[in-house]
């Protein structure tokens, strides 16, 4: 018998790969090469090219279970988890995909066996929809397969036709919905009351069958194809006979360990639930590679870890929790989607370190709410407030509206809107901007890249530009933009930067200070020193060999680098950035802790091994299917054409990359990490040199030993033990030192005492204490507070300009005399201020000229406060 989750899931992919479907593992849920999308969010993102035609793969057929997030951009369910039965920032979506092979009558047969015969859902259950128009599926449900015609209905374009956008292919949809019963409400679909919850839709079959143009004409496609998409999570509420999709087997293992974190034992809990939900979507992007962050893919995941941990808090739950129920979904998921145990330790030290991050500003952040709340008139939460509270505490926009909504409350999001936009502007305003040439939208033509076999070439003078237009004419001295129609120029992307050198004729000079992309042309930035040049003009291209040379140098140790960071610290290592440059490597990547010592050294030795190895660069063109058979690593939101280049070095490193290389990595000479640091949550820098620079930075250090060696009178393989005998006699020297100051506070303790007045029972002393820092004040204090008894004390010391204050109260006086108010005294009239507990205290000042009358004050602010 079929019934928990893990089992449809494993039925549904076994009964279409009998049916001749390629099984298709689950895409990550960042999709590949796809800018439009911040997450895959349906079964069929990972095949959108190929019914686009862009791809082709081995089969015509296909099955997968897909995971999805909608959290974030166009689909975002985010506000709605916790407080319906069947929204969730993360899913899995079963589904069967047909290109160009069957159409409509399998599609609609798959479906119907698959329910009835192998779920075993009782037909007198089931509801199908077509689209309005759609005769032929009719005809197959009723005619074919035998619905019941009263339980069957057309419906409209808005719930019954698909298309991938405005154009492109499209097509109508048929849906089918499962009958919860009478004593549920609500009504069938397309009817009124279809918004209850007692028909709820379970699968539906997209049938892609046009391609819409751009004036919004239909043309039949010549392959019609099949999209089909059922929540794995709403069929499984559906076979264990449950309403809601968190009471199924996947949820109520993960909402009974949060309520055993919690001390919760009500299941319902809509804060049990929302954790539950949300650890599914943070751990799987987690391990897709996403990291928190301020922007982007990185800024939903924080959001959504927030909102849980806020959700914990709201449960009581006083320490960190999140990543405690990493462990529990493996034992779910783990099984299904191997990668999630893989990446266990991974995501839970991200999990744990982004809610230890947060608890530290989450009370005061609800804090600064609560008050702001106790003085609302209305039912709106200001703007102001909600900007407040994201700028200064990072609660999230949708946090602040999952409070409200708690309390029946709103939100100002035109306030919150309208707060955003000033501090844009400021930031704007704040910054400065260089000439920007456009996208290259205006340029029609196309640029041929000579580059990776010559440094020198001649071009034909396609286009011109100055101060961001297009012109017929560059003058002497004018800055500009020259696009030829063939150039050895590299022109800046993946990294690394755009060649410099200069573009020349008979009379003709032009400076090339930048080599930028426009459009498909190349365009040569700088500045025309002699002549004049005009379209269709010939121009030599010469790169600036040695510049080229040391940043080639870099690219291809960029890429032994990645290597090596992947292999020495794991897979979940991605590229988040770089910078390839004549003078230094600059490399980003996914990673949550600082690198060890040891780490960084056994990079190093990995890359100049490789280096030393003297490995020949392999550079392959092929297609984008035939690189990742080929092993080659894409990088994610980078968008591949049809054919790529592999850039291979041995079986080290293969990567697709368009940028220049050396011949072998021998010519790269020598490797050296200068620097690794953190830049954002998740994401750590590597800088480093090679070549030259490296050499050189060799023989800075060597000079530096050499000038030490000198400075402690001995060889430079003697410095570690040099050093270390004078450390422990500087500490030495440290230790008398304070054992000194110590024995004088002692005596002028001593001497100070005498200096006390007696008023009313209690001995008060201001004085100044010549060559004291704050801690001999300090000791000071205490050595007179003992020998005085009840005792009120300032003392003052002058360094330059300004002034150390201290001031010590006995503690059978606090409740009259606080040490803060006392130092204040002083403090105030020498140009400062201070505080501390009520017997110490402690304040600084800049005017030491009028510190004397100052302490003379003292006695008397005493005498008033004794009365």
């Amino acid at each position: 018998m079929i019934n928990t989750s893990a089992q449809i899931r494993q039925a549904f992919l076994d009964f279409f790969r009998e049916r001749g479907h390629e099984v298709v593992p689950s895409a990550p849920l960042v999709p590949g090469n796809d800018p439009t999308l911040l997450f895959t969010n349906a079964g069929m993102v990972p095949f959108k090219d190929v019914f686009l035609g862009r791809e082709q793969r081995g089969y015509t057929r296909a099955v997968s279970s897909q995971r999805c997030v909608r959290a974030g951009g166009k689909h975002n369910d985010l506000e709605n988890v916790g407080y319906t039965a069947r929204h969730h920032t993360f899913f899995e979506m079963l589904g069967n995909f047909s290109f160009g092979d069957y159409f409509k009558r399998d599609a609609i047969q798959y479906a119907w066996t698959f329910l009835t015969e192998v779920i075993g859902l009782p037909a007198e259950r089931l509801w199908v929809t077509v689209f309005e128009d759609d005769d032929e599926a009719a005809d197959i449900w009723l005619k074919e397969i035998g619905v019941d015609p009263d339980r069957f209905s057309r419906i409209g374009a808005h719930d019954n036709f698909w298309s991938m956008g405005d154009t492109g292919p499209c097509g109508p949809c048929s849906e089918i919905f499962y009958d919860h019963g009478p004593e549920v409400p609500g009504g069938p679909p397309g009817t009124p009351e279809e918004d209850g919850d007692r028909y709820v839709e379970i699968w539906n079959l997209v049938f892609m069958q046009y391609d819409r143009d751009a004036d919004g004409t239909m043309h039949p496609l010549p392959k019609p194809s099949i999209d089909t998409g059922m929540g794995l999570e709403r069929i499984a509420a559906v076979v264990q006979g449950v309403h809601n999709n968190f009471e199924i087997d996947l949820f109520q293992r993960l909402v009974a360990a949060a309520g055993e974190l919690a001390g919760v034992t009500d299941h319902a809990n809509s804060s049990l639930r929302v954790i539950a939900d949300h650890i599914r979507a943070c751990a799987f992007l987690i391990v897709d590679g996403v990291f928190p962050s301020n922007e982007g893919r990185g800024y939903v995941l924080r959001r959504i870890i927030r909102r849980a941990v806020r959700h914990g808090y709201k449960l009581g739950i006083s320490r960190t929790f999140f990543h405690r129920l990493v462990g529990p979904l493996i034992d779910e998921m783990g099984e299904a989607f191997p990668e999630l145990p893989r990446g266990r330790e991974q995501v839970e030290r991200v999990l744990k370190q982004e809610e230890e991050r947060f608890r530290e500003t989450l009370e005061q952040g609800l804090k600064l709410l609560e008050a702001d709340l106790a003085g609302l008139e209305g039912r709106i939460i200001p703007g102001e407030t909600v900007f407040k509270l994201y700028d200064t505490y990072g609660f999230p926009v949708d946090l602040t509206a999952d409070i409200a909504r708690e309390r029946e409350l709103e939100v100002d999001l035109d306030g919150f809107e309208r707060e955003m936009a000033a501090q844009r502007e400021r930031a704007r305003a704040a910054s400065g901007f260089k000439a920007d040439y456009g996208s290259g939208a205006d340029y029609e033509g196309a640029t041929e890249f000579t580059g990776y076999e010559h440094l020198r070439d001649t071009g034909r003078v396609d286009a011109l530009y100055t101060e961001g237009r297009s012109v017929n004419e560059l003058a002497e001295g004018a800055e500009g933009m020259i696009i030829l129609d063939r150039t050895p120029f590299y022109a800046e992307s993946g990294g690394q930067v755009g060649d410099r050198g200069v573009l020349s004729a008979e009379g003709v000079e032009f400076e090339v200070q930048d080599t930028v992309k426009y459009g498909d042309g190349v365009g040569h930035v700088g500045v025309l020193r002699r002549g004049r040049v005009v379209p269709g003009d010939t121009l030599a291209a010469e790169v600036d060999g040695q510049r080229r040379e040391a940043t080639v140098l870099n690219h291809s140790a960029t890429h032994l680098l990645h290597a090596a960071l992947r292999t020495v610290l794991g897979e979940h290592v991605t590229q988040k950035g770089s910078l390839v440059a004549p003078d230094r490597l600059r490399f980003d990547f996914s990673h949550f802790e600082p690198l060890s010592q040891e780490q960084l050294e056994r990079l190093e030795r990995m890359v100049n091994d490789q280096i030393r190895a003297n490995v020949a660069a392999d550079v392959r063109r092929m297609s984008y299917d035939e690189a990742m058979e080929f092993g080659a690593m894409a990088l994610f939101g980078e968008k591949y054409g049809d054919e790529v280049r592999v850039m291979r070095f041995g079986e080290f490193s293969t990567e697709l990359c368009g940028g220049t290389h050396v011949a072998r990595t021998g010519d790269i000479g020598f490797f050296k990490i200068v620097s690794e640091t953190g830049i954002s949550a998740g994401v750590r820098r590597i800088e480093a040199i090679t070549g030259d620079a490296a050499v050189a930075w060799a023989e800075q250090v060597e000079r530096r030993l050499g000038r030490i060696g000198e400075l402690l009178r001995s060889s430079t393989d003697n410095i570690e033990v040099r050093l270390e005998q004078m450390v422990d006699s500087h500490r030495q020297l440290e230790k008398q030192i304070e054992q000194l100051k110590q024995k004088l506070a002692s005596q002028a303790g001593t001497d100070l005492a005498d200096q006390a007045v007696d008023l009313n029972g209690v001995r008060v002393l201001a004085s100044r204490v010549e060559g004291g820092d704050s801690k001999a004040l300090r000791n000071t204090v205490d050595q007179l507070k003992n020998k005085l008894g009840s005792a009120a004390i300032v003392l003052a010391s002058v360094d330059g300009d300004k002034v150390r204050l201290v001031a010590g109260v006995t503690k059978d006086y606090t409740d009259r005399i606080k040490a803060g108010d006392l130092v204040n005294v002083v403090a105030e009239q020498v140009g400062g201020r201070g505080g501390g507990r009520p017997d110490f205290a402690q304040a600084g000042g800049s005017d030491p000229g009028r510190l004397d009358d100052a302490l003379r004050s003292v006695a008397d602010w005493v005498r008033e406060r004794l009365g």
